[in-house]
């Protein structure tokens, strides 16, 4: 059996507030193996973005980082000192952020940029750093890419300019790819292309990736493996077929009822919506974070959360043991 490439076991990150401790993400288990997609869904709030940065070791100074495991191929991230996390990073580990025209610099060419992470981290001379970037940019799909080495980002369209990120994450063939919701700010259109993009370059290469989304849609698209989280939490997790075939969670079923699926979903029915909004995380939680917004919760709720293994695939947060709807299948 392929052993994971990255493992993550009861990650925390608490952020010092003068209102008091803001416990942003509780006791995350995450692990992705070579070749795998795992796709964390959930509200914006809910943690996504930390959890990628905290892995990635670029949260701002301040927050508090506690796992009980946080590993890459063998290397102890936690114990990596700041000159070890900048060989990883853009080399082995790359990350697509959320919103490319902050991410790429505005006084500097595209090919400057791509050309700067592999000479960071290869002995490869400029000439062959703007070969390897002309020729990652046709492979994202972007045409005369050797004239595109020389335009600014403000030169470029939203789904050029993330293109661009991609190109730039894959120049030194990273083998863990982390993609924060990549395709948020683009058209449908573009979205599809994005997404099937990444999909066949992770084949080409064999690298696992983390994809990060709050559309459930998108994740049944690409994803071998979904983990749900909600306010800081994972409470749901599983093979992409045992999430959608049984959504065992009540805030799981919340998000599969807001996405609109052909031949179910009646003219004019309004879609499902989940009350209210993602609780202040200042200060101790005890008892089930979503109850106030389930409508299935109970007196139960308010004690000590059990986690389930509904299978050898799935796992679930929550004092009820089964999912109570049709499964969503119809995504797949």
């Amino acid at each position: 059996m392929t052993a994971p490439i990255l493992k993550v076991q009861g990650l925390t990150l608490d952020i010092p507030t003068a209102a008091g401790t803001l416990h942003a993400v509780r006791n995350i288990n995450l692990e992705v193996k070579p070749g795998e997609t795992l796709c964390i869904v959930g509200e914006s709030g809910s943690g996504k973005s930390l959890t990628s940065l905290a892995v990635m070791g670029l949260l701002s100074p301040g927050i508090q980082r506690n796992a009980t495991e946080m590993s890459f191929d063998g290397i102890d991230l936690q114990k990596a000192t700041a000159r070890e996390m900048r060989a990883l990073r853009g080399n082995r580990m790359a990350m697509i952020f959320q919103e490319p025209m902050t991410s790429l610099n505005p006084a500097y060419t595209i090919g400057s940029q791509l050309a700067e992470a592999l000479r960071l981290h290869k002995s490869v001379s400029k000439a062959e750093a703007l070969k390897r970037a002309a020729d990652l940019l046709r492979m994202v799909g972007i045409t005369a890419a050797e004239s595109r080495l020389n335009q600014y980002p403000h030169q470029l369209s939203g789904g050029l300019r993330q293109r661009i990120m991609i190109a730039m994450a894959l120049m030194c063939e990273p083998e863990l790819l982390i993609a924060d919701e990549p395709t948020t700010a683009l058209d449908v259109t573009i979205q599809a292309q994005i997404l099937r993009l990444l999909k066949d370059l992770q084949q080409k290469m064999g690298m696992a990736m983390i994809l990060i989304t709050h559309d459930l849609g998108v994740v049944a698209r690409i994803a071998d493996k979904v983990a749900v989280m909600y306010a800081g939490e994972l409470v749901e997790a599983g093979s992409v077929r045992e999430i959608f075939r049984n959504p065992a969670h009540p805030y799981t079923r919340g998000l599969l009822d807001c996405i609109p699926i052909p031949g179910r979903i009646k003219r004019r029915e309004r879609l499902g919506t989940i009350p209210g909004i993602v609780p202040n995380l200042v200060g101790r939680h005890t008892g089930c974070i979503f109850r106030d917004r389930c409508p299935e919760a109970i007196e139960a709720c308010t004690g000590t959360i059990p986690q389930r293994d509904l299978s050898a695939h799935h796992t679930l947060q929550c004092v009820h043991a089964n999912g109570m709807r049709q499964p969503a299948e119809a995504l797949l």
